[in-house]
């Protein structure tokens, strides 16, 4: 990735775009980060409606789709954006990708936004294809409050973003991010209500889970599509999800490493 070629827009937003289009090129040509963003997300979603019983949910409110469709967006923002981050954000460091970009006009928060940018479209993207497919496959129909399921999603992306950041301080590789990335996907996959909804699990363990950092944001969609989230329990969501972000960020902002460790 050229610095010249980053740097030659002077404006905030020309920045991203250049250094989004550039990050796009950088993507197509890893392979595995591709294949895992772009076909396990859907691959997912297949597995879960399968294994999970309507019987099962029964007295939670919830049915087949509402679950399936909001743990296939989750499975998005955890493959397409956060474990694809960790693995982008590791190997240009690694590269010296980082530490070139530094040396120009770029601020850091630009240079970190911007090589999210094609992992956070490839996931909108997903999430547009699984409301479709679900819709179609499952009868789920559109959300019930469209506003609830946007701003779970708002809340996800940068999230994600930020935790694949703040993933890649502790590795010293792109193969070691990689394996520092896996407690928060299966803490998520298994805890955030993405395979078993918090309804069906003992309540003290899903009070615990609440507080996991994807569970505010996929109680919101969930939420959006059946409609029936209390009003008292959206604003603890949206705070969960909000504390998450700032004190990922506030570490990104103290310990994110710029260059290789030797």
């Amino acid at each position: 990735m050229s610095t010249a070629t980053i740097t030659a827009t002077t404006t905030p937003l020309g920045r991203l775009r250049a250094l989004g289009r550039a990050e796009l090129t950088l993507l197509g040509r890893s392979k595995g980060v591709l294949i895992t963003s772009l076909f396990v997300p859907l691959a997912l979603p297949l597995s879960l409606s399968s294994t999970l019983k309507e019987d099962r949910l029964k007295g939670t409110g919830l049915d087949l789709g509402t679950v399936v469709v909001s743990s296939a967006m989750g499975f998005s923002l955890l493959f397409a954006v956060y474990t694809a981050l960790v693995s982008v954000y590791a190997a240009r460091r690694e590269e010296l990708v980082l530490k070139r970009l530094r040396t120009g006009e770029l601020r850091d928060a630009e240079i970190l936004a911007g090589a999210a940018l094609p992992s956070a479209a490839i996931g909108l993207l997903q999430c547009l294809v699984l409301a479709v497919a679900c819709a179609a496959l499952l009868d789920t129909g559109m959300p019930d409050a469209p506003l609830l399921a946007v701003v779970g999603l708002a809340l996800g992306f940068p999230m994600c973003a930020a935790l694949a950041a703040l993933t890649t301080v502790v590795s010293r590789s792109v193969e070691s991010a990689q394996v520092a990335a896996m407690p928060l996907m299966l803490l998520t996959m298994f805890g955030s209500g993405s395979f078993v909804p918090l309804e069906l699990l003992p309540d003290k363990l899903a009070s615990v889970c609440e507080l996991l950092p994807l569970t505010p944001v996929l109680t919101l969609i969930r939420g959006g599509w059946s409609g029936q989230l209390a009003a008292s329990d959206v604003a603890p969501a949206i705070l969960t999800a909000v504390a998450w972000t700032v004190v990922a960020v506030f570490a990104v902002r103290r310990w994110f490493r710029w260059e290789p460790r030797r």
